[in-house]
Formats: structure tokens, C-alpha cells, sequence
């Protein structure tokens, strides 16, 4: 079915009730997406000092309570253990596992990050006639693994995760246009062109996500990835950490446009 139209909270019933388990690009048209990183409070302090340090692949829209499942600005009475379509579990740096509820797996000390998601700006891209070739192959966008190092901050360290839209070389310019005016779901892209150049080897075989279309006189275009905290997660090591599967994503109740600049 064709979720582009339908509410957020509509939705994210549908997932807590287990009929929705796919990836979330395209759905609610015009609502922001977000991903998540739950973590210990020992380690949550470290967290928050890493987002803050790394703004574009990490930008914060809200961060919870201790041990509270519930959110209260972004998308009101939304269950961070029940209505996303699909969780990762790491312990040690290792997954052990893909959940579509974490409520089991729950403690009382965790803290729930939620960071903006460049599934939020993809609206704006197609109201400018900007082609997202996911969308339109119905696919999960790529997503690669980069030699970009991020800011360390206590026990968090990591090179960048980057999502990859392959445009042609003409509209370029407008999706960057379009893209900076979205700091907080990530901005403006990170690089253009040349995958070797930040460490990328083979576009058709991305670290997670699926590969797409890259028609001729099209230019790969690289964003910072809120993925990004899975890969500092698996070179960081911290006990415990439940993070969303890439591309399924907490549809939430804000506007894209009230994001913007």
C-alpha cells in the first residue's frame, strides 16, 4: 500500500500493532523522520557529547527521559520500544539481533536519542522535481561506510556513514540548495562524486540499504547517514545499545518545513 499520504500516528499504530515491519522512505509526505540510539545512562552522557560534536551525521531533535519509552515533543505519546518497524540490538559491539519490539529487552536506566533522518528532505526534493531513486525503484536507500572520522567523545569513536542519491549533474546544485536548508535531518551532502575519495570501493555493494540505478549523466551525491552511530557503536564497544534497522525509521508528528532555517 501507498503510505505517502497517510498521518504519522496512523502509522506508527499500524507498526505497533506489527503490520508494518518495512523501511519508511516515502511514507507521511511531509513529516520528519528520525533515527534512534537507545544506551545505558552510564554511557548516554558521551553519547550527547558526540552528537553535539557531530552535528551533521548526529543532528539531535529529541533525547528522553531516563527509562522513559514515551517522547513528548516530537512525536507525542509515541513508544520508542514499540513503534518503529524494526530495532538492532548490539552487546559489545556486536548485533545479535533484528526485533520488530523491544519491550522485552527493556531497563530502567536507558535514554532514547532520536536524530534527524535525510528521509525528512526527500519530500522537498521530489517537489522540485529532484529524482529520489528509491522511491521510485521502492527500494532502501544505499548507504556506505566512509574513511571520514567523526569527533571522538568519551568512549565514542568513528568514521561516518554516508546515504548515497544519484542525480543528474544539472540538478546537483538545487538538491544542495534544497538539502542545506534542512540542518537538523542532516543538510547539505558531504561530498559529490568520486566514492573513492572517501573510501567507498564498489557503489553496487552498499554496507546497508540497497544498491540503486545510477543512470548515465547521473554524479553520486553522499549525505551524512544518521547510521552513523551503528558503525561508532560496532568500533566503539559499549555493553549494550538498541538502534533502529537502517531505513526503518520513527515516523514523526513534525513538519519538514518547521525544520528548516
Amino acid at each position: 500500500m501507498d503510505y505517502s499520504k497517510a498521518k504519522p500516528a496512523d502509522v506508527r499504530n499500524l507498526i505497533r500493532e506489527g503490520k508494518l515491519t518495512g523501511q519508511t522512505s516515502g511514507m507521511c509526505d511531509g513529516y520528519a523522520q528520525a533515527n534512534l540510539v537507545v544506551l545505558p545512562k552510564e554511557v548516554a552522557y558521551d553519547f550527547l557529547l558526540f552528537c553535539q560534536r557531530n552535528p551533521k551525521p548526529c543532528p539531535l531533535l529529541e533525547v528522553s527521559d531516563v527509562g522513559s519509552r514515551l517522547l513528548h515533543t516530537i512525536a507525542d505519546g509515541a513508544d520508542i520500544a514499540t513503534d518503529l518497524p524494526k530495532y538492532r540490538v548490539y552487546k559489545k559491539g556486536e548485533l545479535v539481533g533484528e526485533y520488530t519490539d523491544v519491550s522485552e529487552l527493556w531497563q530502567d536506566d536507558f535514554v532514547s536519542f532520536l536524530i534527524g533522518c535525510s528521509f525528512s528532505f526527500e519530500g522537498d526534493l521530489l517537489a522540485a522535481d529532484v529524482p529520489v531513486r528509491q522511491i521510485e525503484e521502492g527500494k532502501n536507500v544505499p548507504m556506505y561506510d566512509t574513511n571520514i572520522p567523526c569527533e571522538s567523545a568519551g568512549v565514542f569513536h568513528g568514521n561516518m556513514v554516508v546515504s548515497m542519491r544519484p542525480l543528474p549533474h544539472a540538478l546537483v546544485p538545487k538538491a544542495v540548495l534544497i538539502t542545506g536548508q534542512m540542518p537538523r535531518v542532516h543538510g547539505a551532502p558531504v561530498h559529490i562524486g568520486a566514492p573513492e575519495a572517501i573510501g567507498i570501493k564498489d557503489l553496487a555493494h552498499p554496507n546497508y540499504g540497497d544498491a540503486v540505478t545510477i543512470r548515465d549523466g547521473e554524479v553520486p551525491v553522499f549525505w551524512p547517514c544518521g547510521v552513523t552511530p551503528q558503525n561508532v557503536v560496532m568500533q566503539s564497544k559499549p555493553e549494550f545499545v538498541i538502534t533502529h534497522a537502517p531505513g526503518h525509521m520513527l515516523i514523526t508528528d513534525v513538519k519538514n518545513v518547521n525544520l528548516k532555517y
